[in-house]
């Protein structure tokens, strides 16, 4: 099966896609935002991959993929994982992978000059997707509670759990906004701004940053807890940030693939020197 034909699947929307992702709404932003920021040469190089489609297209394509039997290596990629007492560096890998040596090794095969149009087309779309999920902190969640999964709580006195209210609940509830309003709203930061959120990037730090946030989220949601509006004024500041950030680095990271005149701020080439 070809990766357009599976695309094809009516069968994948059936699939729920909530353990594995922010929702469509928060993908769909942060390849947005993206999109706004590639330099001219990036932006006609990415077009030209995806055969004229944009980021947004495809931006939730892998959480349908990998549950297919083809794309089935992939789930683990979405996420790591980390126990509570266990610091980001102490948290052990697993032989499947997880989200940060994924996005180490799409990098590789998007830089490979050797890499075939197809491979390229994967690791591409792969990258659009994973830049929004590691900066989701649920992705980073407890090992014990399935990142949040088994978390139990209430969204306005609906059953639920912690995951799919970081995904979906939490971003839908905070703007009633398409997702090009939420580019709108929130692609403001200053170039000082973004030059803080770009410099010295790397997957490995982008995590570590998202774990920072993990552990105040269980500590003002624990098991039990009635999600509302006092939770959902206090955490959206730290969604829009999120969305912002992955859009800003997913950017950053495609200019200094694509774009042999532009300098990127992250540091993806230092760190995969020799790799």
């Amino acid at each position: 099966m070809t990766i357009r034909n599976l695309l094809l699947l009516p069968v994948l929307t059936l699939f729920p896609l909530s353990a594995f992702c922010w929702g469509q709404k928060g993908h769909d932003v942060t390849a947005a935002i993206a999109e706004r920021h590639l330099t001219p040469a990036t932006l006609d190089a990415v077009t030209d991959l995806l055969d004229g489609k944009s980021m947004v297209y495809y931006a939730n394509w892998p959480d349908n993929a990998c549950h297919t039997p083809e794309y089935a290596y992939t789930k683990t990629w979405h996420y790591k994982n980390i126990d509570a007492g266990q610091s980001y560096a102490e948290a052990p890998d697993i032989p499947e992978g997880n989200i940060v040596g994924a996005l180490e090794e799409q990098y590789r095969v998007l830089t490979d000059s050797t890499a075939s149009r197809e491979q390229k087309w994967l690791a591409l779309v792969l990258t659009v997707h994973f830049l929004g999920d590691l900066h989701q902190p649920m992705h980073m969640g407890r090992l014990t509670d399935r990142g949040g999964n088994s978390h139990k709580i209430s969204f306005f006195g609906t059953p639920t759990n912690l995951h799919s209210v970081w995904d979906t609940d939490l971003p839908e509830a905070a703007h009633k906004w398409s997702y090009t309003e939420w580019a709108d709203n929130i692609d403001r930061a200053t170039p000082a701004q973004t030059e803080e959120i770009l410099a010295g990037g790397t997957p490995y730090k982008w995590g570590e940053e998202t774990y920072g946030i993990v552990g105040k989220v269980y500590d003002a949601t624990p098991e039990g807890t009635d999600v509302s509006y006092d939770y959902i004024a206090e955490w959206t500041p730290v969604v829009e940030d999120r969305f912002l950030r992955g859009a800003l680095r997913l950017a950053d990271l495609l200019n200094g693939i694509f774009d042999p005149a532009y300098t990127p701020l992250n540091k993806m080439a230092e760190a995969n020197a020799g790799k």
